[in-house]
């Protein structure tokens, strides 16, 4: 695992978060403009990866692919907050000698767009290309190009808006209330893996939130297995990969960081290729597209799909194209320059 220290980092609280690391993955070609590229809530700094194991985001990704990395040099962190190697609620405090667990302090977007941006600076990287993410990734983007400019060319946010939503806060809502009513979370003193109830609630009420109920009514239907709902049985199944992966305290505090998530009325200067999927119910098309119209630089789609939110991670062949020219015009206007 890759790591960079970037020493001590003032939070918007006012906080400040003690020898902070960034777990990151780097790839591609290192003569090539750099690419980074922001994951989603439970994702990690793999969004390449390899052949033995490919990244979450490998089908858009690679030699070849959309963005491409015989042409791009790529990077990807693990968010600050994480689980996964950067600092977050697992990491030791140094003022304690313990972990932070749920003594973590809250953060917001902007925090780790802050942390990275300190990250790339350290190792040697005064500049990138484009900004790629969806969900909360996406909005990682947006604060990109809201925050450095002059370091970030352009952007390309998908499933995202502005700010999150009400409907959005109240999924999240559940999954907080799920999580910290559960006696076995401990207020977040837990030991052990985050296996409990609670954690599997909140991640059953995102997942139902990330599709459209198309999908899943064509998928399940009312097909049963073993006395239960195929869907129930889905949904537990889902729940419980979940929290023997992560960390339940890293999944509230990138809750409460996306909870915060609001742009305002602020422009952004830098070109904006956003992409937007029918069927999203935490970020709906016609919250963003008035946004886009407003700022002086933006081109957008509405992908048609049936997978709603998680649009952004699949069918790469319906707009994985209007990516692939985006940056590829985009470079060779840098490259004119």
């Amino acid at each position: 695992m890759q790591t960079v220290g970037i020493g001590d980092l003032e939070l918007e609280s006012g906080t400040v978060l003690r020898q902070v690391e960034l777990a990151y993955e780097r790839s591609g070609n290192p003569e090539g403009p750099m690419i980074l590229i922001c994951h989603a809530l439970t994702g990690d700094q793999y969004a390449v990866g390899n052949a033995e194991r490919p990244g979450w985001w490998s089908g858009l990704a690679g030699p070849g692919k959309v963005v491409d990395t015989e042409m791009f040099q790529i990077i990807s962190f693990n968010v600050l907050g994480g689980c996964n190697g950067s600092t977050g609620p697992l990491s030791i405090d140094p003022e304690t000698g313990s972990p932070y667990r749920s003594d973590f302090p809250l953060l917001t977007i902007r925090d780790m767009v802050r942390a990275e941006y300190k990250a790339l600076l350290k190792l040697g990287i005064n500049g990138v290309q484009a900004v790629l993410g969806g969900s909360l990734g996406g909005m990682k983007a947006l604060e990109w190009g809201a925050l450095y400019p002059d370091f970030t060319r352009s952007i390309v946010p998908l499933a995202v808006t502005p700010s999150f939503s009400s409907y959005a806060l109240a999924f999240n809502h559940l999954g907080i209330q799920a999580i910290e009513g559960d006696p076995d979370f401990q207020n977040g003193h837990y030991t052990g893996s985050a296996d409990f109830r609670g954690f599997h609630l909140a991640r059953m009420a995102g997942m139902i939130s990330y599709r459209s109920g198309k999908m899943f009514n064509e998928r399940f239907g009312r097909s049963e297995k073993a006395n239960s709902f195929e869907i129930e049985s889905y949904l537990d199944y889902q729940g419980k990969k979940l929290a023997q992966r992560f960390d339940a305290n890293s999944y509230l505090i990138l809750l409460k960081a996306m909870n915060s998530h609001d742009l305002g009325d602020r422009q952004i200067s830098v070109p904006i290729c956003s992409l937007l999927y029918t069927h999203d119910l935490l970020y709906p098309a016609e919250e963003m597209i008035p946004w886009l119209e407003r700022q002086p630089c933006a081109v957008w789609k509405i992908v048609g799909t049936d997978y709603g939110h998680d649009g952004f991670l699949v069918e790469f062949e319906k707009w994985g194209g209007f990516i692939r020219q985006f940056l590829q015009e985009e470079a060779q206007v840098e490259t004119a320059k």
